[in-house]
């Protein structure tokens, strides 16, 4: 099993896949368009990885984070659900946002999946929400940060995403923000972030 690679970024091949160079080794990796969007040809790069062998052939999926592969395993564990699916599911929500959606089994939020519709989406759910009973951490485990307060940082995410930025991205700008922050001290300090890449 390959569990990472580093290397340096060849190419970057729109929609989801980067070109990796591992010491004269290229390897092509399926990712989140989050991920991809943070990548920049010639950077160095470390990459957890998923291999997916199945009948079809053998395809090899990259992550950024612990969380991004955590969902995407229980993703593909589901019924009907495979990588692809899985894959757009991680571009369309950050882990954490997918974990709060089917925790709350919000069936029309987990339907913006492309690919998922009302059927798949309840599936995911009845599927998913018993590891997700305690919130998100029992899905991602105890390594995870203090919650902001959830308030602000749902109106932060939202004015975030009403501004044209991904999930993803509005996650990565919001990790990190001090605790007790309003909305419009996070979303000051998301925007200082975003901007600054």
């Amino acid at each position: 099993m390959i569990a990472f690679l580093t290397g340096e970024v060849a190419a970057l091949v729109a929609p989801s896949t980067v070109y990796l160079d591992v010491n004269g080794v290229g390897y092509g990796l399926a990712m989140p368009g989050g991920d991809l969007s943070r990548l920049s040809v010639g950077e160095s790069v470390r990459v957890l990885t998923y291999l997916a062998v199945s009948e079809n052939g053998i395809a090899l999926y990259g992550f950024l984070s612990e969380d991004e592969k955590v969902m995407f395993e229980k993703l593909i564990a589901v019924s009907g659900v495979g990588p692809k699916v899985a894959l757009a599911a991680l571009s369309t929500f950050a882990p954490r946002e997918l974990a709060d959606a089917i925790a709350a089994q919000d069936t029309a939020r987990v339907s913006h999946i492309p690919g998922v519709g009302k059927k798949t989406a309840q599936r995911i759910i009845l599927e998913l929400k018993g590891s997700l009973e305690n919130g998100p951490d029992t899905l991602f485990g105890a390594a995870a940060e203090a919650p902001l307060s959830s308030a602000a940082l749902r109106g932060a995410t939202e004015a975030l995403l009403s501004m044209g930025f991904t999930s993803a991205e509005a996650e990565v700008a919001l990790k990190g923000a001090p605790e007790g922050a309003d909305e419009g001290a996070l979303l000051q300090y998301a925007l200082k972030r975003l901007g600054s890449r």
